[in-house]
């Protein structure tokens, strides 16, 4: 039985509010979201400035009850998840409710929560820690929450694999559908990382950019300058629903999954595969099990962090999967602009794949003054460019070496 996937509605919450359109506009104009971080005192710490989210509320999704008993994580997946399910159609009825399900992960979860919790039980005793502290906090909580709001008894767990959660969360949720276990599901992720103990911990293992004085170019994938990574906060959430469903009910089709893969580099906690290795496994997977030539890539949503060893890697990996094919395609970061989400990063770029086949556009990668050699690749450097393509791809690996790539097509 052959049950194709395809994307029926998008959801974003980020630091330019939660219009698709909107962002992405944002995103084609090369305007950057990172700014001094306002949350909270940074005075001390090496790393100031983040994608941080300002002004939010969950206002509409949750009553100010249940905002007080939930993590920034679960809000932003719970307001993402709303409005794609409502662009997909399906706020008023879904014809089987056993047959819908959501897989929508977190690689960190509730950890402003948490550290609080922590603290309070530290200096102040037992009796000081939140009932709802674990409720609050873990990573299950977004899908669990979402399920309760829109009635939806289908599949439903969360993932957690660091910074390729988002990706594995649509790779799950559309083997659902595959396997004939769902027609609809929500698959997607989000982080609440711009709190203290997150900003101070990523500091420590000076995993992030020191690019004080211009955090607004401290972002900078592919340019020999890169210093570390950016902190960003948010959701992306797709709806996938199985083509005939989709049709039979006159959905709008935005794109369809093709294909996608998955491997782990079993080398580093940290530190990517250098040679790219893994991260090419990933990718031959994910085009064989679309079943299409390397050559019908255009385009490549990269993972591209802007840290000195993974950008290279990538790239290496791109090199041994597409070879001489990869000067034809444009290789653009998402993070340049938005920094790094970890467990929502690529199912915000998902969203962001799906909007450039639409509207056959690809946004730059803003802040390459200066390309690295080893990143001689058309990173749609600064400009925004034009599209002729069919396929695109969106990479995203996460610390302890997982590594994943998800194949779409324009519908």
């Amino acid at each position: 039985m052959n049950r194709e996937v395809v994307v029926t509605g998008l959801g974003l919450v980020t630091p330019w509010g939660s219009d698709p359109n909107v962002v992405f506009s944002k995103l084609v104009a090369g305007e950057s979201a990172i700014c001094p971080i306002t949350r909270f005192d940074v005075s001390s710490y090496p790393t100031n400035f983040a994608g941080e989210i300002k002004d939010f509320s969950a206002r509409g999704i949750l009553d100010e009850k249940e905002a007080s008993r939930t993590s920034r994580y679960i809000q932003y997946v719970m307001k993402a998840a709303m409005d794609a399910v409502i662009m997909a159609g399906l706020d008023q009825k879904v014809p089987k409710l056993e047959r819908a399900g959501m897989i929508l992960g977190s690689g960190i979860g509730g950890m402003e929560i948490f550290s609080a919790n922590s603290a309070q039980l530290e200096t102040k005793g037992i009796r000081r820690v939140s009932p709802f502290f674990i409720p609050m906090s873990i990573t299950n909580m977004g899908s669990g929450m979402m399920a309760m709001k829109l009635g939806w008894r289908g599949p439903n767990w969360s993932v957690s694999s660091a910074c390729a959660t988002g990706n594995h969360a649509i790779i799950s949720a559309a083997d659902q559908i595959r396997l004939g276990k769902a027609d609809i599901m929500l698959a997607g992720g989000a982080e609440e990382s711009v709190c203290p103990v997150s900003v101070a911990g990523f500091s420590m293992m000076r995993a992030l950019s020191r690019r004080c004085d211009e955090p607004q170019k401290a972002s900078r994938p592919f340019d020999k300058d890169r210093d570390g990574f950016v902190l960003g906060e948010g959701s992306g959430v797709l709806v996938l629903e199985e083509r005939e469903h989709a049709l039979a009910r006159g959905a709008t089709i935005l794109a369809s999954i093709k294909g996608y893969g998955a491997s782990c580099d079993a080398y580093h906690m940290s530190a990517p595969l250098e040679n790219g290795e893994g991260v090419a496994l990933a990718i031959e997977q994910a085009l064989a099990d679309a079943g299409i030539a390397k050559e019908e890539v255009g385009l490549v949503n990269a993972h591209a962090t802007s840290t000195p060893l993974g950008d290279a890697a990538e790239v290496k990996a791109l090199r041994r999967v597409f070879g001489t094919h990869i000067k034809n395609l444009k290789i653009h970061a998402t993070k340049s602009m938005l920094g790094h989400l970890l467990g929502g990063a690529s199912a915000i770029e998902a969203t962001i794949l799906v909007m450039s086949l639409q509207k056959q556009m690809a946004h730059p990668t803003i802040n390459v003054d200066n390309q690295d050699p080893e990143c001689d690749i058309d990173c749609v450097a600064n400009v925004a460019a034009k599209l002729d393509v069919e396929f695109g791809i969106s990479n995203s690996f996460g610390f302890g070496g997982h590594n994943s790539c998800v194949v779409m097509g324009k519908g």
